[in-house]
């Protein structure tokens, strides 16, 4: 197979602007890793014009596809996570060409998790968590159980992802196999909400109860980042938040994740005056006790 592709990426492979090449073959009895193609050729080049560039090949009545991504896009997707099958095609990729141990270094930094992207990305999933888990608990108390149930998966989800980051891993697809390992008791409480003959109603009163406990146990490493940042300044606006480098990928989550804080009282709110007679501007900062 690498002799018939040869000449897709040879060429690229010499331009100076090209960081590595890999392929992902499809695995015997099964389409899940290349997404049903025969091949996935990775290109990894410095610059584009596109952050990512798709094409599709047919040979001997088999098909493969060409993935040419700019490193800032992978670093970007490593980092927020916002694209997992990445991280399987990395793991699961043969080198085909490599400039300067690229290749190397970045499978090498794919299982070490350096440290500050774990922080971040810790930060990113519990601000899904707490979103996912709030919206979940006001449509369960509104009766909406189906929808609810619906929340509190994804919650369960995000918990699961939390620990494993916690962990020093990346999250994988497979991500329950992953907890089952590390964290059982969350691995339970995901059984017990999908295989409990309990009623739903039932079940998700009382997974709301357990997974309230396991939100406040990783409180602090959840919001390690957010609360590093804000302590940048003497106190912020929600605009001026919303606009920070660091903290604009928590994007809408971040309004309720901040709330979350304020009750949890690690983060305090700050009234200046407006122009108007008993109207204040909010503004926040990290609270007194851990400044």
């Amino acid at each position: 197979m690498e002799d018939i592709l040869r000449p897709i990426y040879q060429e690229r492979a010499s331009q100076a602007n090209t960081l590595g090449v890999l392929v992902v073959e499809k695995k015997q009895n099964s389409n899940q890793l290349t997404d049903t193609f025969d091949a996935i050729l990775i290109i990894l080049v410095k610059d584009a014009e596109q952050p990512v560039f798709i094409k599709h090949y047919l040979y001997d009545d088999k098909k493969a596809a060409l993935y040419v991504i700019t490193e800032e896009q992978i670093k970007e997707w490593l980092l927020f996570g916002t694209n997992r099958k990445i991280f399987e095609w990395l793991d699961n990729s043969l080198t085909l060409f490599d400039r300067n141990e690229y290749i190397v270094n970045l499978k090498k930094e794919l299982h070490e998790f350096p440290f500050y992207g774990r922080k971040l990305k810790m930060g990113l999933e519990f601000a899904k968590l707490i979103r996912r888990y709030t919206d979940g608990k006001a449509l369960f108390e509104g009766h909406q159980f189906l929808d609810a149930y619906n929340h509190i998966v994804h919650s369960l989800h995000h918990l699961a992802r939390l620990a494993v980051i916690d962990n020093g891993l990346h999250p994988e697809l497979t991500v329950w196999n992953q907890v089952k390992q590390i964290e059982p008791e969350i691995f339970k409480l995901y059984k017990e909400l999908v295989n409990s003959e309990e009623t739903l109603e039932k079940r998700l009163e009382l997974l709301f109860l357990a997974s309230e406990f396991l939100i406040h146990s990783r409180t602090h490493e959840g919001a390690a980042h957010i609360l590093d940042v804000l302590q940048g300044k003497e106190y912020w606006s929600i605009n001026e938040m919303m606009n920070e480098r660091e903290l604009i990928p928590y994007s809408i989550d971040l309004g309720v994740l901040l709330e979350y804080l304020i009750d949890r009282h690690l983060v305090e709110v700050m009234q200046l005056e407006t122009k108007g007679q008993g109207i204040f501007h909010r503004y926040y900062r990290v609270a007194e006790k851990l400044s």
